[in-house]
Parts: C-alpha cells; structure tokens; sequence
C-alpha cells in the first residue's frame, strides 16, 4: 500500500518548513541589529519572527484539524522535519527575545 500525503498536507507542510524558517531567520536577525545597538530594527525582525510563526500555527492547525476530522495523514520524514523545524523556531525566537533586551540593558549601563 503506498501512502503519501495529500496535496493540501504536503502544502500545509511546506508552510510550515518556510514560516518557521522565516521566523528563525527573522529572530537571528534582530539579535544582530541589538548587537549593532539597532533596537528599532532588533524589534521590527522579532515582531515579524512572530508573524511568521503565527502563519506556521495556522498551518499546523489545518493538519490537526484534518487528522480530528477523520483524515489522517502520512507521517513522513518531511512532515517529522517540519514539526521539529518549528518547534526549533519557536524556541530560537524566544531565546532571541531574551538576547535583545539583554543587549538593551547592557547599553542603558
């Protein structure tokens, strides 16, 4: 039998895979304009990590709200990479936060 997932799951994946991705990128971005003393910018690229990540959720949502209505889907390497992508992502813009108001403090002294 030859499962695969279908073209809206891998589609929810994939959004998965590019938002999450966008986040962490947006996220290392605002620790390196906080370094460079740029908190404006440092706050702009958090506030689009968190964007990013809400898209991610909403793609995530649509995969579970398909496997609860009865349509499960193929657990495949690609659907395991895009949950530890995110789950990696979600925790790099946190730890992110955290390095920019350090940064902030570390300016105000």
């Amino acid at each position: 039998m030859n499962e695969t997932m279908s073209q809206e799951q891998l589609e929810a994946v994939m959004g998965l895979i590019i938002n999450a991705g966008s986040a962490k990128s947006d996220a290392m971005e605002a620790i390196q304009a906080a370094k460079a003393g740029d908190f404006t910018l440092a706050k702009e690229k958090l506030e689009a990590a968190d964007k990013s990540l809400v898209e991610a959720h909403h793609s995530q949502t649509g995969l579970l709200s398909q496997e609860a209505g009865g349509n499960p889907m193929t657990v495949t390497l690609l659907a395991v990479h895009s949950q530890d992508h995110l789950m990696t992502s979600i925790t790099f813009n946190d730890m992110a936060k955290e390095v920019v108001e350090l940064y902030q403090r570390l300016e105000k002294e």
